[in-house]
This record gives C-alpha cells, structure tokens and sequence, in this order.
C-alpha cells in the first residue's frame, strides 16, 4: 500500500517534466563568449591605456609608445608564453584533505590487535544484557529464575514492558523479520474501529534487535523523521546457553498509546512473525513484497482472533 501511493507520486513527478520543458525559450541567442574575449582588436587595448603607456615612457626616458614596446619586447613575450602553457594538475594527495581510506583487507588476513575486531563491538548508545544483569552470574541459574529477576528489574518503571521468550520462538520470528523488517499492525479503538500502526525491525548488533512502532498517519507524513510511540529490544545474549531470548520495551507518554496498547502490538507482532505458514505468515509477506493483493480488512479479522 505505502509502496503503490510512492509509485504514484513518483509517476506524478515525472509528467511534470514535459511541462517544464516545453517552457523553455528556444529563441534565445547564443554567442561565442570565447571569440568575444580573445579577439578584441589591439588598437583598442592600445588606445584605451595610451595615456597610462606614455606616462611610462617617460618615466623610462623613453619617447614613444613604440620604443617602451621594444624595450619590453622579451618581457611581454615571455609573459605570454608562461600564459599558454597548461595550468600544472596538483597531486591527489594536494586535493584530498584527509588521507584515503586504507585498502579492506582481505579474505586471508586475520586480526592481531583487539582494535581491529571491531564487528563485535555494539554501536555507541546501544544497551546490551550487560546493561541490566550480570551475564556470568545469570548463566549459573535455570530459566525460571532468569526470567523473575527480569521481570523484577523492570517493574518499577509503569511504562516499561519486558518479557522472556523460548529460543525456539525467537528463531522462527528473527528470519521473518530480516526478510521482512516492516509491516502494519491494528490497534483496536472503541469508539474508531481499528487505527493502524506502522512497525520496523533494526538488528544494530549481532545480539540485539529493536523494532519501533508508529502511528501509521504520522509515519506517512514525515517519513523517517515520525517519532515512534514504542521501542523494544530483543537480547539474545542467553539464546543458546540458557535458552531464553529477553524483551525490553517501553511506551512514551503523551503519545496516545498506553502501556496495555503497547503489549497488545507486541503480542501481535509475535503472533504474526512467528507463524509458521498460514495466513498471518501470509500477510507479512505479501506487505513485504508490496502486493497488490494485501488486504487491511483480512489483517484486522486476523488480528481480533488473537486473544
């Protein structure tokens, strides 16, 4: 949908051309700027700076205009040669003023210094389980616990969501949602019927992915700069030793969605990207691919059966 309403504008754009062009003036006359410069008689020159070259003269002990000329014949000659010749093409490195990149290296070489391993390294502002708990020491204890002491971490905080997922949930929701970081998802509205929202995945770090929900409308009207109502972030830090993929999220306030809402949009999001086939699996691709087919009505009936 969002993708057709772009092609749309995009085909408007581009019959404004025709109109632009055939505004332009045909009849204006072009001249030889060059010829206009380098070919202006030398009488002229001459007469213009007469005064000026007698006054020199004079000055020199000179008679004449004819007699400066000669007395400067190799100086003005040698300023004209120095005129043709090509202007010199500085180096590159006169150019730049910073250093090129160095060359990526290549398939064989392999780190020697901790600052070269920088892949590993999350991105700056980026929180990781590190953040919150102390990885060591949670690795020592069973699920369940995990899973209390991170809900405990966070209930202080009333507009904070989290929640503990199974690997084996989060392995079939993560491949989804790289294949297909956006979609829309309906927030049921008493009084409105269902209001839209807009929802993309990010993955800043091999051990972390983010996904921020939007209203639908503002998102169409400013584009990347809309501001999200709710963030949440995946760790999948503990996915493979403990079995557990932890969420942390939070709903702003003042931006009309509450923290009830919020879980409800996470809980569809769950239920959509961790399908296995069917008609919600169904609906994220065809979204994703931009079919001409998705229909809002089939993803707002599939929607009030989650319960």
């Amino acid at each position: 949908m969002l993708t057709q309403r772009l092609c749309a504008l995009s085909r408007v754009s581009r019959r404004s051309v025709p109109w632009f062009r055939s505004s332009q003036r045909r009849w204006a006359q072009v001249h030889d700027v060059r010829f206009l410069v380098t070919h202006r008689p030398p009488d002229s020159v001459v007469e213009k700076y007469k005064e000026k070259l007698q006054k020199k003269a004079q000055e020199k002990g000179l008679n004449s205009v004819d007699e400066l000329k000669t007395a400067y014949k190799e100086k003005i000659q040698a300023e004209k040669t120095k005129a043709a010749a090509p202007p010199s093409i500085p180096s590159h490195k006169q150019t730049l003023p910073f250093s090129p990149p160095p060359p990526p290296p290549s398939a064989s070489s392999k780190p020697s210094s901790p600052q070269q391993i920088s892949s590993a390294t999350p991105p700056a502002g980026l929180k990781t389980l590190s953040s919150y708990l102390d990885i060591s020491k949670t690795l020592d204890l069973p699920q369940q616990e995990i899973e209390y002491i991170w809900r405990l971490r966070h209930a202080s905080n009333p507009s904070s969501l989290c929640a503990a997922i199974p690997t084996s949930n989060y392995d079939v929701i993560e491949p989804t949602a790289r294949r297909f970081p956006q979609f829309i998802l309906p927030l049921p509205r008493p009084s409105t019927g269902a209001e839209i929202h807009f929802l993309q995945w990010a993955f800043p770090s091999p051990e972390t992915a983010t996904v921020l929900f939007t209203h639908l409308a503002e998102y169409k009207l400013r584009g990347e700069y809309s501001q999200p109502h709710t963030m949440v972030t995946w760790h999948t830090e503990l996915k493979d030793a403990k079995g557990l993929v932890l969420m942390k999220g939070e709903v702003a306030s003042g931006r009309g969605v509450s923290v009830e809402e919020g879980k409800w949009l996470v809980m569809c999001l769950q239920r959509f990207y961790g399908g296995v086939g069917g008609i919600r699996r169904g609906l994220v691709e065809s979204f994703g691919r931009g079919d001409e087919g998705f229909k809002v009505e089939e993803l707002v009936e599939e929607a009030e059966k989650i319960v």
